[in-house]
C-alpha cells in the first residue's frame, strides 16, 4: 500500500521533533504514513507547496500560522475563531484547517499548576489561540509584546495588552515564552530588567520552545521559580494532530504512547 505523505512546514524547521512523533506513531500503529520535515521561507506559498508535494496532512509551526488560516478552505470553528492554524488535513481536494496548538496548551497548563493569571511574551499565532482557550477556561491572560501593532487582534477581543515600553509590572502567577526568542539564538524574549520584575512576583515559567534550556527558563530558574519547556505541548498537540490525519481510527491514549517512545530515541 502506498504511503501518505505528511509534514512540518516552518523557518526554522530542520530542529522539530514532529517527524520522529509521527513516524514512530505510525510505525507503531501499523498506519502507512511518512512525515517529514519542509522549510518553508515564504508563507504566502504555503497552499502551493502543500499541494506540489503531494501531501496528506501538515503541521505548521513559526512564522506561518497566520498564512495557514489563508490558505484553508475549510476551518474548524476554534480555528476560525482565533484566526490561527497549525494543522491542515486534505480532504476531497479541499484543505481543512485546525488548531491543535491551544488544546495542547491547556492541558499543559492544567498539569503545571500554579495560577490562574499569565503572563505571555509574544503575540504570534500560537498566543493567539492559546490565549482565548485559558480565558474560557478561567485563565486571566495578559500579552506583552515588543510592538503594538501585533498586539491589536489582543485588544480588539479584550484582552489586557502592553509594549516592554507601556508595561506595568503586576502580579501573574506564570509567565509564559510564547515567541521564539531563544530557539536559535541566546536572546530574552524581554529586557532582562523586565523579566526580572515579572518572574521575583510568579510562581512558575513556562517556555513553547522546547529540546534546549532557554535563556528565559535559565533566569527564571535563577529566581527560584519552578520551569517546564514545550516538550509536552509538543506531544499533546501532536497526538490530537495525528488523530486528524488519519481519520480518528485510533485511540487517543495508544498514540500518545507511541509517540511518547520518539522522546527516548
Amino acid at each position: 500500500m502506498p504511503k501518505e505523505l505528511f509534514a512540518i512546514f516552518g523557518d526554522p524547521v530542520s530542529h522539530s521533533r514532529s517527524p520522529l512523533m509521527h513516524n514512530r506513531a505510525f510505525q507503531k500503529l501499523g498506519y502507512p504514513g511518512c512525515y517529514g520535515r519542509y522549510r518553508l521561507e515564504d508563507g504566502t506559498q504555503l497552499r502551493e507547496r502543500f499541494l506540489e508535494l503531494g501531501l496528506q496532512g501538515i503541521n505548521i509551526t513559526v512564522p506561518h500560522k497566520e498564512h495557514a488560516f489563508e490558505a484553508c478552505d475549510v476551518l474548524d470553528p476554534f480555528a476560525q475563531k482565533v484566526e490561527a492554524v497549525n494543522t491542515i488535513v486534505l480532504r476531497e481536494g479541499k484543505l481543512h484547517g485546525y488548531n491543535t496548538d491551544a488544546p495542547g496548551f491547556l492541558r499543559v497548563m492544567e498539569e503545571f499548576g500554579s495560577g490562574k493569571r499569565v503572563l505571555f511574551l509574544g503575540a504570534g499565532g500560537t498566543a493567539a489561540s492559546s490565549a482565548v482557550i485559558l480565558r474560557e477556561a478561567g485563565y486571566e491572560v495578559g500579552i506583552l509584546n515588543r510592538s503594538a501593532g501585533r498586539l491589536e487582534h489582543f485588544r480588539e477581543q479584550g484582552f489586557e495588552t502592553a509594549t516592554w515600553e507601556s508595561f506595568e509590572p503586576r502580579e501573574y502567577d506564570l509567565v509564559v515564552n510564547m515567541s521564539s526568542a531563544g530557539l536559535t539564538d541566546e536572546s530574552l524574549p524581554a529586557p532582562e530588567e523586565l523579566l526580572r520584575s515579572v518572574l521575583s512576583g510568579g510562581k512558575g515559567a513556562v517556555d513553547v520552545i522546547y529540546g534546549k534550556k532557554t535563556p528565559f527558563l535559565r533566569l527564571a530558574e535563577s529566581l527560584g521559580l519552578p520551569t517546564k519547556d514545550g516538550s509536552d505541548m509538543l506531544l499533546y498537540q501532536g497526538v490530537i494532530a495525528f488523530d486528524l490525519f488519519t481519520g480518528g481510527r485510533f485511540d487517543r491514549g495508544e498514540i500518545e504512547s507511541a509517540m511518547r517512545e520518539s522522546f527516548t530515541l
